[in-house]
């Protein structure tokens, strides 16, 4: 029997105005086809403040990793090959951290324009800092490095979906577990200050790296079985995480005609599925599940609209 596809779509819904606005003129008729053929399957019930947004939690639980509220997944160790059962890890984010009069925001990693020559010399940079706290950095990719170190051990961490965009204060680790950490990030913003490093990356018109983020901590006893990806499309999560709701409505349109289309045509031909819908609280999960007799007549004559699961989501 072939697997069962899985389509994954984060922040299909969000609590914020912009987005509350654009639901209540969006169609997207693909969706609602498919959602009255499938049968839920669960809600996964949170709240926005979560360290682990629903779309990280599904993928964690899909993927059959720990997939708690409280930022406790071991992405990090999870994504390496080479992290040895039971070894403490993370990534590290470099960012900046733009300092207003009574907020401290974090902006999009990706908007600083760190290719892989600039990530591994300010890696030179930071990393004997760290490494006074016993924490080893190493690369992975240009806004990505791997840290390694008892420190990070049992470390609840906020996921940067959480963080870009918003004040860094409400999301950082608890202090009286995290002092080391709480102390490098102080110690990196007043070295980086006047560094070197940013300065010739002014006289580039490149903006600063003045601090980190620390996500995805955590061990992993043993590796689960592998098992196929479920199909995660960014459209909507990029869109969401700049707050650009235009952009937001045209990618769910793409979204309907695209992939949600394609389960809709292979689960009326038959095949088995499932839906997870995740917004900044929650999830909402459908599957191909035999449906009662009450739940068939409700298809009929009666479609959902996303608009109508906002509020679960």
């Amino acid at each position: 029997m072939p697997d069962k596809l899985h389509l994954l779509i984060p922040l299909a819904a969000s609590p914020a105005p912009g987005c509350q606005q654009a639901l209540q003129g969006l169609q997207l008729p693909q969706l609602e086809r498919l959602l009255v053929r499938l049968t839920p399957a669960g809600t996964d019930a949170g709240e926005e403040t979560d360290f682990s947004p629903p779309h990280e939690r599904a993928l964690a639980r899909h993927l059959g990793l720990p997939a708690g509220r409280a930022g406790t997944t071991p992405w990090a160790a999870w994504s390496r090959a080479d992290v040895p059962a039971g070894q403490a890890c993370a990534w590290v984010t470099p960012c900046q951290w733009q300092v207003g009069a009574d907020h401290v925001t974090l902006a999009d990693p990706q908007q600083l324009g760190l290719d892989e020559a600039d990530s591994r010399a300010l890696l030179d940079v930071l990393a004997p800092w760290f490494a006074q706290d016993g924490i080893a950095l190493e690369y992975d990719a240009p806004t990505r490095w791997l840290a390694r170190g008892v420190a990070l051990r049992g470390l609840a961490t906020a996921s940067l979906d959480r963080v870009v965009g918003r004040d860094v204060r409400t999301w950082m680790p608890d202090a009286a577990s995290a002092r080391a950490l709480h102390r490098l990030h102080s110690e990196m913003q007043m070295l980086l200050y006047t560094h070197p490093f940013n300065d010739e990356r002014a006289a580039r018109g490149l903006p600063a790296v003045n601090a980190f983020w620390l996500h995805g901590a955590g061990t992993l006893a043993e590796r689960p079985a592998p098992v196929a990806s479920p199909e995660m499309p960014e459209q909507l999560r990029q869109a969401a995480l700049r707050e650009d709701w235009d952009a937001w409505v045209q990618a769910w349109q793409q979204l309907d005609a695209g992939p949600v289309a394609r389960l809709a045509a292979h689960v009326a031909a038959g095949g088995q599925a499932r839906l997870t819908l995740c917004g900044e609280r929650s999830a909402l999960q459908w599957d191909t599940a035999p449906r009662s007799l009450r739940q068939r007549i409700q298809g009929l004559f009666g479609r959902q609209r996303l608009s109508d699961l906002r509020e679960q989501l």
